[in-house]
Formats: C-alpha cells, sequence, structure tokens
C-alpha cells in the first residue's frame, strides 16, 4: 500500500516535534528523573546496602553528581560510603551536597540554564527542575557530615558541622515561611483529601525543619568535649521535640544537678534523681538507626481540556503504618532497650505536605501549558483534518506520558532513629544488636563510647569510638 504525507500533516508533526525537542533540550542533562521515577533509580543501590559490597555501584552514582539531580546524588553517595564505613570518601561526597546547597542559596544570579530548566518543567514535569533538597534533608547532611568528622578523629571539624546542623533549623524554618507567602491555597476535593492523608501519616510531627536526632547528636558532642552548658541546651530543644524519651530525661535530669540549675528539682520530680557514673565507670551511648524512609508514590488524575486529555500527577506518600521495633542490645549487663529519638519518615511525609501549595503552583502553570499546546495544534488544520487529528493526539500522548510526579528524595536516610545509654566498668564487651553478629567495643575509665549502629533491614553494621 503506497503511503501519502500532505503539507499539513508534515508541518503537524514538525510542529509537535519541536514542542517535544524543546522541552528535552532544555532540560540538558536531567533524563534521569523525568520519565524514569527515582525510586526505581536508586533500588538496587540501596539492595546493595543488604550485602557486604555496598559499594560496588557507588560509582554509578558518583558519575551523574554533576547533572540535574546532583546534589542528591552526592547526598545518596555519601551516606552509602558512610554506611560501609568509607568515612573519608562519604566527606567528600557530603561536601559537594554542601557546595550544591550553597549554589542554591545565591539568589543574585539566574542562570540560563535555570529558566531553560523552568520553561521545561512547564512542558515536562518537576523533574526537570535541579534539585533542592528539602529542609530536613540539608539539616541531616551536615549532621551526618559531623559524625564523618567524628569518627575521623576531627572533633572540632564535627563540632563545625553540628554547629551548622542547628542553625539550619532556624534558617530552613524561616526560608519556608517566607516562600508560603506568596504562595495561595487551592481548593480541590482531592488535593484536600491528600493533605489530610499526610498529615495522619505523619502523627505527632508537625514541622519538618525540627528534628531531635540532630539536637540530640549535637547534645552528646558538646557535653563529651567539655561544654556541658551547650549540651543541656541541645537535650532540651530535643526533649520538647520528643518529650517522652526516658533517656533524654535522664540526661537533663543528670545535667541539670551537675551545674547546679533552677530546673533541677522540677526535673527530679518529674522524671526521678539523676543516674551518674561511680568512680571509675565509662559510658556508653548506642544511637541505631533502623530502615529506610519510605518512597514517594504517584498520585494521578486525568481530566480534559478544550476537549484534549490531560492528566495532573502529584508526589504523596502511602499509609505510615509499620512499627519500627526498639533495638534490644545484650552483651551490657542486663539487656538494653533503645527508645525512639526521631521518625525521620514522618519528618520527610511533613516535608512533602509542606511543599504541596508550590507545587500545585507549577503544576496549574503547566496544565495551562500543556493544554495550550495540544489545542494550538488541533486548531491548526481545518476541521476533519487527519494532519490536526494526528498532531493531537500526538501531544495528548505527549502530555500523559510526560506528567510524572516529582517522586525524588534521599532514599538512603533511615525510618528511624533510636537511643539508649549506659555506665558500665571498664573493659572489652561484646555487644549484639537483635539478631545480628556480635561486635566488640571497648569501655574506658570517665570516657565516653560512642556507638553508631545502622540496621539497612538484612545487614547492621556497627562503629564504635571513645571520646
Amino acid at each position: 500500500m503506497k503511503m501519502t504525507f500532505s503539507n499539513s500533516l508534515i508541518k503537524s508533526a514538525i510542529s509537535s516535534s519541536l514542542i517535544i525537542g524543546f522541552a528535552l533540550s532544555a532540560s540538558g542533562c536531567a533524563y534521569n528523573s523525568i520519565f524514569i521515577n527515582y525510586p526505581s533509580q536508586i533500588a538496587p543501590i540501596k539492595q546493595g546496602l543488604n550485602t557486604a559490597t555496598p559499594l560496588a555501584s557507588i560509582d554509578k552514582l558518583a558519575s551523574n553528581i554533576q547533572g540535574n539531580d546532583g546534589l542528591l546524588y552526592a547526598q545518596e553517595a555519601g551516606r552509602i560510603a558512610q554506611v560501609a564505613g568509607d568515612f573519608a570518601s562519604s566527606k567528600q561526597y557530603y561536601q559537594q551536597a554542601v557546595a550544591a546547597y550553597t549554589a542554591f542559596d545565591d539568589k543574585a544570579k539566574i542562570s540560563a540554564s535555570d529558566v531553560g530548566a523552568t520553561a521545561s518543567s512547564l512542558v515536562l514535569n518537576d523533574n526537570a527542575i535541579p534539585y533542592r533538597g528539602p529542609g530536613y534533608e540539608r539539616i541531616m547532611l551536615h549532621q551526618y557530615q559531623a559524625l564523618n568528622y567524628l569518627f575521623s578523629g576531627d572533633y572540632q571539624g564535627a563540632l563545625v558541622e553540628v554547629r551548622r546542623s542547628n542553625e539550619l533549623q532556624g534558617s530552613e524554618q524561616e526560608r519556608y515561611q517566607k516562600s508560603q507567602k506568596s504562595v495561595q491555597a487551592m481548593a480541590n476535593g482531592t488535593v484536600d483529601a491528600e493533605v489530610n492523608k499526610l498529615g495522619q501519616a505523619a502523627g505527632t510531627v508537625t514541622s519538618s525543619f525540627l528534628n531531635a536526632y540532630s539536637y540530640y547528636t549535637t547534645g552528646v558532642l558538646h557535653e563529651v568535649l567539655g561544654e556541658p552548658n551547650d549540651a543541656f541546651i541541645d537535650y532540651r530543644k530535643a526533649a520538647q521535640i520528643t518529650p517522652d524519651n526516658t533517656y533524654l530525661q535522664q540526661d537533663l535530669v543528670r545535667l541539670a544537678k551537675q551545674l547546679g540549675m533552677p530546673q533541677y528539682d522540677e526535673f527530679k520530680r518529674r522524671w526521678g534523681d539523676a543516674k551518674l557514673p561511680k568512680s571509675g565507670e565509662g559510658q556508653v551511648i548506642l544511637m541505631v538507626e533502623r530502615g529506610f524512609v519510605p518512597e514517594k508514590q504517584a498520585l494521578t488524575v486525568p481530566f480534559t481540556i478544550h476537549g484534549n486529555w490531560q492528566t495532573v500527577s502529584l508526589a504523596t506518600y502511602g499509609p505510615n503504618n509499620a512499627f519500627v521495633q526498639p533495638a534490644q542490645v545484650q552483651g551490657l549487663g542486663t539487656v538494653l532497650k533503645t527508645e525512639p529519638i526521631a521518625n525521620i519518615d514522618a519528618l520527610a511525609i511533613t516535608a512533602l505536605k509542606e511543599d504541596l501549595p508550590g507545587t500545585l503552583v507549577r503544576q496549574v502553570a503547566r496544565v495551562y501549558a500543556k493544554s495550550e499546546m495540544a489545542y494550538q495544534v488541533e486548531k491548526s488544520g481545518k476541521p476533519g483534518n487527519n494532519a490536526a487529528d494526528i498532531g493531537s493526539i500526538a501531544m495528548q500522548i505527549f502530555n500523559v506520558v510526560s506528567e510524572q510526579a516529582d517522586r525524588r528524595s534521599w532514599l538512603t536516610l533511615p525510618k528511624q532513629a533510636q537511643i539508649g545509654r549506659r555506665y558500665l566498668n571498664p573493659g572489652e564487651y561484646t555487644l549484639q544488636l537483635d539478631k545480628a553478629p556480635p561486635a566488640k567495643i571497648d569501655v574506658a575509665a570517665g570516657k565516653t563510647t560512642l556507638v553508631w549502629a545502622i540496621d539497612t533491614g538484612n545487614y547492621t553494621r556497627i562503629y564504635s569510638i571513645i571520646i
């Protein structure tokens, strides 16, 4: 059968191709997450953390650090190296992520690539916009960088990072509040239902910028490095966020007593008297991280404008009902049970809820742009013209396929952080966390042994340092 093509058909096809081609070229190197969702990209790399060779696939992440998702890849690479115990490499990857955040902070210049990313996001999806992690990720980046310095023996470097983490808990909240002044809430039944669902999934967490785990880490470093007053302030901030943690309560009673603070009597009445070390004892502080933060899901709603099909695709989270068991630690005398200090999954859910108004503004602009593109292609031909019909159908297919929810987030973060503390006589101890292989730690008189356990599901790694 012989096929012929009219000039109008060719014109319509070229017009559609130009629009799609512009969108792809304007997005530069940001192809990875535009049409392939981020969780599926990172899944095999996360699986590697449950093997004896977690660094096997880190080069795949490192090779993408210069792209639109570069900040995210740098965070993931730094975390994977850190979990594997390669603190030097982790430090370098995290430094690249910090540099990327700093670049985002510079509001004085808008580059051509920024304009192109914004334009392509109007005809593609939010994945075309360079990734700037939510505030809770940036806060945890500095917390984890502090642990890199600490386990490398650089205590002052660690203090610089935890102080930066604390400062960010205030500055990120302020940045968020300013950004929301220009965003108006939009009434939509489906969206309102999603906001309520996210609020229920986050539980008692009301702000993604307040992280008790970060405050606790800062407090521990201040205390063991001889700054008890600063430690008291950080422990109190952590306790305001996680008030039921008995280890935090005891930290406050103990420091209030040692520092002769007026709050001591009140704390003693509420939580009992302070438990102080006996002469010659050392202490063990445990920080246990369990699981992974959940992945974002896609909520897609189809509808028509000008008789053409459009879709809206928003990121959301499913139910957050999975209970994380406290760790049972043996080998330190009686069984020690850790307690939750922070639910990182709730921080992630709350961050998405906080970002939803801004996402909706972009969504409305994108729906309008895509509908106009399809409408103009349809108008380019005469009624009943096959060329116009084919061009319109092509644009509708492109619009549906390209509408992908932005599911990017730092997925190698833990689901929950837990803590524990105990005084012990000096010596070597064989510590076992649940059913994980035992690990040997040392306790020295008058010193603190910090134990950091990272449980990724089927594999638990334990690191310790005497400070």
